[in-house]
C-alpha cells in the first residue's frame, strides 16, 4: 500500500451518512465509517480483463469487483456530487496503478475524458479529479508522473441504453485525438485510467487513438470491474 489511506477516507467532514453503505450513524462525522474503510482498505488490485475482451484493450487492472461500500462509494462521489470523495478514491486509484506498472518507472497518466454533456451530469470532470489526486499520491511515494488529456470525446448515446454491439459502434466512433498529441518520453508507461470497466469497448477505443498517435498504453488502471451477466 502507499499509505494514507485510512487518513484520507476519515478525515472528510461530510454528511452524516456514510457513502459506502448509506448507513445514517448518531455522530458520524466522515464521509465513510470505519465498517467500510476496512473493506476498502481490505481490497488487492488484480487483473480484470473482460469476456470476451474487445480488440485493442490493454492489460486491465482493477480495485474489486463493482459491489458493495466499493460501487456505493463511487455512485456517491459521480452521481450524487460528493467531491471531497475524490481524494481517498484518487488514491485507491494510485493503488491499482502501482500494481499494475510493477517497480516505480516514469507513468504517464492518461484518463478517459467525458463529453460536455456528460460531465455536466456528473457534477464536473470526475475522472480528471481522480487523476490528479492519483498523481499526487504517486508522486509522494517517488513516481515520476505526468498527466496527458491527449483525447476528447464527442457526443454518443448513453451506453446504458445500447446491446454490446451498439455500444461497441458508439465507443469507436466516440473519441479523437487532440492537436499535438504526440509520443511520451522514452522509458514512460502509459497508464489509460477509467473509474469503472465493463465491456472494456470504452477502453479499447480511446487505447486504439493513442496508439495511432504514439501514446500506446501499457495498462489500463480503474477502480471497478463489472461481472457481465449472461441471460438464461
Amino acid at each position: 500500500m502507499l499509505g494514507g489511506l485510512w487518513a484520507d477516507l476519515t478525515d472528510l467532514v461530510l454528511p452524516a451518512e456514510c457513502a459506502g453503505c448509506r448507513d445514517r450513524r448518531s455522530g458520524l462525522r466522515h464521509g465513510v465509517c470505519p465498517d467500510c474503510v476496512t473493506a476498502l482498505r481490505a481490497l488487492r488490485p488484480g487483473p480484470a480483463r473482460p469476456t470476451p475482451a474487445p480488440p485493442g484493450l490493454p492489460p486491465c487492472h482493477a480495485l474489486g469487483a463493482y459491489g458493495g461500500p466499493l460501487r456505493e462509494t463511487l455512485l456517491a462521489y459521480k452521481e450524487h456530487g460528493r467531491h471531497a470523495l475524490a481524494r481517498p478514491l484518487g488514491a485507491l486509484l494510485a493503488e491499482v496503478v502501482a500494481a499494475a506498472v510493477g517497480p516505480v518507472r516514469p507513468v504517464v497518466l492518461v484518463p478517459v475524458p467525458d463529453t460536455p454533456q456528460a460531465a455536466r451530469s456528473r457534477y464536473g470532470d470526475h475522472l480528471g479529479r481522480l487523476t490528479r489526486h492519483c498523481a499526487r499520491r504517486l508522486r509522494t511515494a517517488g513516481w515520476p508522473v505526468r498527466v496527458r488529456r491527449p483525447v476528447r470525446a464527442v457526443p454518443r448515446p448513453d451506453s446504458v441504453t445500447l446491446d454490446s454491439a451498439a455500444r461497441a459502434a458508439a465507443a469507436t466512433a466516440a473519441f479523437r485525438a487532440r492537436p499535438g498529441a504526440g509520443p511520451v518520453p522514452p522509458g514512460s508507461s502509459v497508464v489509460l485510467l477509467d473509474d469503472i470497466v465493463t465491456t472494456g469497448v470504452t477502453l479499447a477505443a480511446v487505447s486504439r487513438v493513442l496508439t495511432v498517435h504514439g501514446l500506446s498504453p501499457s495498462v489500463a488502471a480503474v477502480l471497478a470491474a463489472t461481472e457481465k451477466r449472461h441471460q438464461r
